[in-house]
């Protein structure tokens, strides 16, 4: 079928435009958790704010207005509202990939990766609605922003209609759960990361998040995902043994994949084992992490497989 190149065209640009955006949203998270003062004096000063002097010289509740909002506080909220720009831009070039090639936009790794870092941007901003977590925006954003450059340079595609082994339903069903969930793992997983370096003992980590919030992020954000990232690879088993007459065949990608969830399984047993909470489950999360992250680019990028041939999940 013909691809309209302009809409193909108008896709690109917002791709890019979406990465552009999301640097420097990164950039203005990254201010912000320079400029923010660690979580003890950030109380302090609310409680002198909350408080004045009196005339004989001792200190009272509420006689002093509350101070205006800061500067790491305002650097935040615009990077707030840049992260959602940048993640409406990058929606918009999934959806108009979809209509310039009249598919789902997700049949090479290019499109995959985007569905993919978009359910991981859209997983943060979620969260940091429910989570004091919104100055870790940079450490979110850097590794999406190098992942969509990666994948708009060495994993880029132009678009076009799939081969015929992907012109299945099963191309919408299980490429895009296994990407959604694929995206809302690598929250969980910078979460975990950071709370090792929280729990390292170094002091210039002291601006980080309470690691037990770290802690309850990864875990509750791991939870919501791990279903659908079961479901992904139960699609993905039934999709193969449609199109190749069996279930399972250890290919590179399905190999990584089925480690991946062994060490998410692994990781929510741990957490909701006294024993293995902390550092040891952050350790397991943490793999989890870079195993996804491995199996998005150098399992398509080096290894040859079934899945190499396509560019897809």
């Amino acid at each position: 079928m013909p691809v309209n190149t302009t809409l193909a065209t108008y896709s690109d640009w917002t791709y890019g435009a979406a990465v552009a955006i999301y640097f420097f949203a990164a950039v203005l998270y990254l201010c912000e958790a320079a400029f923010a003062r660690p979580a003890k004096s950030r109380e302090l000063a609310g409680a002198v704010a909350a408080g004045g002097t009196q005339a004989d010289g001792t200190w009272a509740p509420g006689l002093v207005a509350k101070p205006e909002r800061s500067r790491a506080e305002r650097l935040g909220r615009m990077g707030v509202a840049l992260t959602v720009l940048g993640a409406l831009l990058q929606a918009a070039s999934l959806v108009l990939r979809g209509f310039a090639t009249e598919r789902a936009p997700w049949g090479n790794m290019y499109e995959y990766g985007s569905l993919l870092t978009l359910a991981a941007v859209v997983t943060w901003l979620v969260l940091s609605r429910t989570f004091d977590v919104r100055r870790l925006g940079g450490f979110v954003l850097v590794p999406i922003v190098i992942l969509m450059f990666l994948g708009g340079t060495v994993l880029y595609a132009d678009a076009a209609p799939v081969q015929p082994a992907l012109q299945s339903y099963w191309l919408v069903v299980h490429v895009s759960v296994i990407s959604v969930s694929s995206g809302v793992l690598l929250v969980p997983g910078v979460a975990s990361v950071l709370y090792l370096l929280k729990t390292s003992g170094r002091a210039r980590f002291t601006r980080l998040p309470d690691a037990d919030l770290l802690d309850r992020l990864a875990y509750r954000s791991t939870v919501f995902a791990f279903p659908l990232f079961t479901i992904g690879i139960i699609c993905g088993a039934i999709w193969a043994e449609a199109a190749w007459g069996r279930f399972w065949g250890w290919d590179p990608k399905e190999t990584v994949a089925f480690v991946s969830w062994v060490v998410f399984a692994a990781y929510l047993h741990a957490r909701a084992t006294a024993g293995w909470r902390g550092r040891p489950a952050a350790w397991i999360n943490s793999l989890g992490f870079a195993l996804t992250v491995f199996n998005l680019f150098f399992i398509n990028l080096v290894t040859t497989g079934l899945h190499s041939y396509a560019g897809v999940g």
